[in-house]
């Protein structure tokens, strides 16, 4: 009989699971009712029932709250769902393929929040913009490994760029229409329209 690899998790991690969701749901519903820069570290301590202190040992800041929020588990799937791709394929096909895939990851209640939440101040937007970078290089790295040629980095890298521009336009059709499709959806036509460009 073969033994599961998968470890039960154990009373002080839900604890600290329970917790940590519990701070991030009060820190998203403060931010919408007061904004973000006016709500506070110790607001949302107080509302999660923690003290100051406490809510260090969980975040850094205020944008840690809403980082967590938003990750669904995209960026840690990416390199292995693309690595799942056939390297037997243009890597733009890939690319999209895997985006297609993923997007459900991206499906969360709080993703049109979140969204309007990270446009809300400068310092905000800059972030965005910045997991936005940090994911493109996720991906470079593994269509690198799967079409290791050191002459193709550079086309990997303009594939990278483009796939990453098509999912942000994706993202923000899904958004404009308060999800009336699945995400999964957006890409195809962002992609498809994409591919009229050439």
């Amino acid at each position: 009989m073969e033994k599961s690899s998968v470890r039960p998790e154990g009373l002080r991690e839900r604890k600290r699971r329970e917790t940590s969701q519990r701070i991030i749901e009060k820190g998203l519903r403060l931010f919408v009712k007061h904004g973000y820069e006016a709500t506070t570290l110790e607001a949302i301590a107080e509302a999660a029932g923690i003290s100051r202190r406490t809510f260090f040992y969980y975040f850094k800041s205020k944008e840690d709250i809403l980082l967590a929020a938003h990750d669904s588990g995209f960026r840690q799937a990416l390199r292995p769902a693309m690595l799942e791709e056939s390297a037997d394929q243009a890597p733009v096909d890939a690319a999209r393929n895997c985006l297609i895939k993923l997007a459900s990851r991206h499906e969360t209640k709080e993703s049109i929040v979140f969204d309007r939440l990270m446009q809300s101040t400068p310092a905000l937007r800059a972030r965005k913009e910045a997991v936005f970078i940090e994911t493109e290089q996720i991906l470079l790295d593994a269509m690198c490994e799967l079409w290791p040629a050191p002459g193709r980095r550079d086309g990997l890298r303009l594939v990278a760029m483009v796939a990453m521009g098509t999912l942000r336009l994706a993202l923000d059709k899904w958004k404009q229409n308060e999800a009336a499709q699945p995400l999964a959806h957006y890409i195809r036509q962002s992609f498809a329209l994409l591919a009229k460009q050439f």
